[in-house]
């Protein structure tokens, strides 16, 4: 038989029993999605990540001061930031200095509870070097850095139920503070989120803030990087660089990408485990086919029709089968990754390798699932199949 003829004489044998061929094809369908979903999410997270990353940049490095051989907090140099910024490839650098106050919504509040929101001093151009942008209000720039005003992290103006307004204002170190600004949340600074930011000279000022900095953000040169973050222990307190904890932002939100490949690669042996159990369900159908149809075996047989004639129809009908699932999984993973892209703001991706790597599955297991019912229906003799009951 041509393979034309193999095709419609399974697409018939398929036909005859709408039903159990709509459930075997959900099995597959189910298996397929999952594993097409798992990894088209995955996929676009990973390009959201990249996408984030090329706006952001991976050249921020970060200077805090750790611990001193005996165990004590270190601190860094008044110059840090100035000798920072000397460094050749360093385009950029900014600070942030931890306040000893705190912050509550209004002043009714016992001073007992805290809401663990940071106080931070911050310099007038952290904002351009971190990357950060302002969701609502403004910076703390001109006049602003210098009177009781603050600027919110996200997650801070969350938790106290407040935005940037003329008559906004937040019981910040036992004063009134107004509330000029809120950010957008910061990828590659989070501390900044959770923290109530107000000018440099004004914590002097209002807060009794000592100037040291507890985070130097340092924007260098691409090409440099390495090389930068190499010296800047050593630049930024010359005399006990051991003290010093030079770190790389965009290297956190790597290892977070990883961490999820792993996760995905769970996901995905649970979606095998689905597509497997799809493959029986298939098998059982041909199985089962193969029993009832012993009288059309055995009229086929001896009206010329040989055991590779019936082979070839009971496994062309597995592979229909089967396909017929996989496009639908296909189709139905492709849609929940889309629709989860949506929901999440990120760029719908599905590599080609998914939905070609899920065609092919189904195909083997439309193979592997028809091979022994196809087999079995091609060793019965004409006689033995209509004699058979």
């Amino acid at each position: 038989m041509r393979w034309t003829d193999l095709l419609r004489v399974g697409v018939h044998g398929l036909r005859s029993r709408p039903l159990r061929v709509t459930l075997s094809a959900v099995g597959i369908a189910i298996g397929i999605a999952a594993m097409v979903a798992v990894v088209g999410i995955s996929a676009s997270s990973s390009a959201e990540l990249d996408r984030k990353l090329d706006e952001l940049g991976t050249n921020l490095l970060t200077v805090a001061p750790g611990q001193s051989m005996f165990g004590e907090a270190s601190e860094l140099p008044l110059e840090a930031v100035a000798m920072i910024e000397r460094i050749g490839p360093v385009e950029s650098a900014a600070a942030t200095g931890t306040v000893d106050a705190k912050v509550y919504r209004t002043d009714r509040i016992p001073a007992n509870e805290s809401g663990g929101i940071a106080v931070k001093a911050a310099e007038a151009d952290l904002l351009d070097v971190v990357g950060a942008a302002l969701a609502e209000g403004r910076w703390l720039d001109g006049a602003a850095g210098d009177f009781p005003a603050a600027v919110l992290g996200a997650g801070t103006a969350a938790a106290l139920g407040v935005g940037a307004g003329p008559d906004v204002q937040i019981w910040l170190g036992g004063q009134w503070f107004a509330v000029v600004g809120v950010l957008e949340p910061v990828a590659l600074a989070p501390e900044l989120d959770t923290a109530a930011l107000v000018g440099w000279d004004a914590a002097a000022a209002y807060l009794g803030f000592d100037l040291h900095a507890t985070e130097v953000y340092a924007r260098a040169a691409e090409s440099a990087v390495t090389e930068v973050q190499a010296v800047l222990g050593a630049t930024a307190n010359p005399e006990h660089p051991e003290e010093v904890d030079v770190s790389r932002p965009s290297d956190a939100l790597f290892a977070a990408e990883a961490a999820e490949a792993s996760f995905t690669g769970l996901l995905l042996g649970i979606g095998a485990v689905a597509l497997l159990v799809g493959g029986v369900g298939v098998a059982n159908t041909m199985v089962v086919s193969v029993l009832e149809r012993r009288g059309e075996i055995g009229l086929r047989r001896s009206l010329g029709a040989t055991r590779a004639d019936v082979r070839g129809q009971f496994l062309a009908e597995s592979l229909l089968l089967s396909l017929l699932g996989g496009a639908g999984g296909v189709a139905l993973g492709s849609l929940i990754t889309a629709s989860y892209a949506a929901w999440q703001g990120w760029p719908p991706t599905v590599p080609a390798w998914a939905l070609g790597g899920g065609v092919a599955a189904t195909a083997a297991i439309g193979a592997v699932a028809g091979l022994y019912p196809a087999v079995k229906a091609a060793r019965l003799s004409p006689t033995e199949a209509l004699t058979s009951p």
